[in-house]
């Protein structure tokens, strides 16, 4: 399923700097729009995802540009965490992030968000005043 992993970086910044601090708040972190089963898609590891801020394409990739594949991933987080049906994983994010561009790039109210997987959805987020 599409992730959006939203980060407020004020207050992350302001409060010590470690990345926990700025993806905690109500809102954050929005799943879906719905669950795809592994039998809905052809190849997990081929599929096109990008993020769209105010219609501005900030990141475009594909699953294939992932560092570690799925089946690593769920091995190595097996090792010390039990998972279970209906667990979520989130994988990271691809190149674009708004921190690292020079100048750092944030979020304001007004921003609308467009995250989409192909085959997975597409999300659509206005951002708000806390």
């Amino acid at each position: 399923m599409v992730c959006n992993d939203v980060s407020e970086r004020h207050y992350q910044h302001n409060r010590g700097g470690t990345w926990d601090k700025g993806k905690n708040f109500d809102g954050f972190c929005p799943l879906g729009p719905w669950l795809v089963t592994a039998d809905e898609i052809a190849d997990a590891q081929k599929l096109r995802m990008w993020l769209e801020v105010n219609g501005n394409t900030m990141q475009s990739s594909n699953t294939a540009d992932m560092i570690f594949d799925i089946p690593t991933i769920v091995s190595y987080i097996s090792t010390f965490i039990t998972l279970y049906p209906g667990d979520v994983i989130i994988t990271g994010t691809p190149e674009g992030v708004g921190l690292g561009m020079k100048p750092p790039v944030y979020l304001s109210a007004g921003d609308r968000m467009v995250v989409g997987i192909e085959g997975l959805g597409v999300q659509n987020q206005l951002c708000v005043d806390a």
